[in-house]
């Protein structure tokens, strides 16, 4: 860029003239508000000199790494690499001010790495709340033809090795088993298709283990439809039916509280909420095929946990006046021990002095309540309740 002043610009730059794809050296004065282009001859075309008001000549927005482009009337145009000339000129006539800012932007490391920055913690963001919120959402929207659906799917699913087996417990302990559900299910109410499923969560078939390495064992999961599965070692490592009827409280709560749907389409992303939500059969099937480890493996959030141990503890201390038998059985799924109790839970995570070993820092970032934290929290809405 040369000039005796800001009014007086020259470029080197190619020319092209709109007629071919040949390019040629060229040279561009601005002066004041007159642009004059002057071309070489390449053996083709002949010299040109062209003159236009600078109001009548395009500029083109800077792309980083591209030559700068002047376009004309006569849909010739020339380009530079002198995109110092070009922002001199935009400067003095104001144009593209807006792009200009954003070209300082892209040019600012600082300001492209806080960019990062805040990309990361909006994905963060939205995966740590955006994304429970939506699928909660669209759990309470699902429709209950799709829940049944779900449930039916997930239960053919489960009920084929290596995941679930026939209970082996006697038809009398079913029938009993049976008969206390249904106190539960009149307590836990709402639109529900509620059934008890009894199952062995330990079936012998050729050496593999449920749900690739996690076999269930004592447990017991609630389908979002209000479907129940309540394995043979759970009932075997309860010392009494209370301890048992707190589980299925408890499972209850995440029926009505939809935690288990919205768990699932957490696990699954948002690209099968729709079909779902609208209430399509067909993908209703696939959400179940995928439900197994979005509902065994994954887990329920600290809120969910929490929400369902309140339905629990609200059926337990209006039917005993306690919360105990719950305490109790959920140290001893803790421990694996059928000798365990509620202050086996009690001193896990302490140290010597039985000072809890875990910050409260370290507490908040855990996903999941801890037992001795669900146990602690039964007792005191036993204690509310006095």
């Amino acid at each position: 860029m040369t000039g005796n002043d800001s009014e007086r610009v020259q470029l080197e730059g190619i020319y092209f003239d709109g007629r071919s794809s040949r390019d040629r050296t060229a040279r561009l004065t601005v002066q004041g508000d007159q642009v004059t282009l002057q071309a070489d001859a390449d053996g083709v075309s002949g010299g040109t000199e062209a003159r236009w008001q600078l109001s009548q000549v395009t500029i083109d927005p800077s792309l980083p790494g591209i030559r700068r482009v002047l376009k004309f009337p006569d849909r010739t145009r020339f380009e530079t690499r002198d995109d110092a000339a070009i922002r001199a000129i935009e400067q003095r006539t104001r144009r593209n001010r807006a792009l200009g800012g954003v070209r300082k932007l892209e040019g600012s490391w600082g300001l492209t790495f806080a960019a990062l920055g805040l990309m990361a913690a909006f994905v963060w963001g939205f995966i740590a709340f955006g994304l429970p919120a939506i699928a909660r959402g669209a759990a309470a929207a699902t429709p209950g033809r799709v829940l049944t659906t779900f449930d039916r799917e997930t239960v053919d699913l489960l009920d084929k090795p290596p995941y679930l087996g026939p209970s082996k417990l006697s038809a009398a302990r079913q029938a009993e088993l049976q008969r206390e559900f249904r106190q539960v299910m009149g307590w836990a109410g709402g639109a529900y298709s509620y059934r008890l499923l009894l199952r062995d969560g330990e079936p012998k078939d050729d050496g593999n283990d449920s749900f690739g390495g996690f076999p269930l064992g004592a447990n017991a999961f609630a389908l979002p439809g209000g479907t129940v599965v309540m394995t043979d070692q759970l009932v075997a490592l309860a010392r009494n039916d209370r301890e048992l009827l707190g589980v299925l409280a408890h499972e209850s709560g995440h029926v009505t509280h939809r935690h288990g749907l919205a768990g699932v389409y957490q696990a699954l992303g948002l690209t099968l909420l729709t079909t779902v939500v609208t209430g399509d059969l067909v993908s209703a099937g696939t959400f179940a095929a995928a439900a197994p480890a979005a509902l065994l493996q994954r887990g329920y959030s600290r809120a969910a946990e929490t929400q369902a141990d309140e339905v629990a503890g609200a059926f337990m201390l209006a039917k005993y006046g306690t919360t105990k038998p719950l305490r109790d059985i959920l140290a001893r799924l803790e421990n694996k021990d059928a000798g365990a109790d509620e202050k086996s839970a009690e001193g896990k995570g302490a140290d010597e002095k039985g000072v809890q070993s875990s910050s409260r820092v370290e507490d908040l970032l855990q996903s999941h309540p801890g037992t001795a934290n669900r146990i602690e929290h039964l007792r005191a809405l036993e204690q509310a309740a006095k």
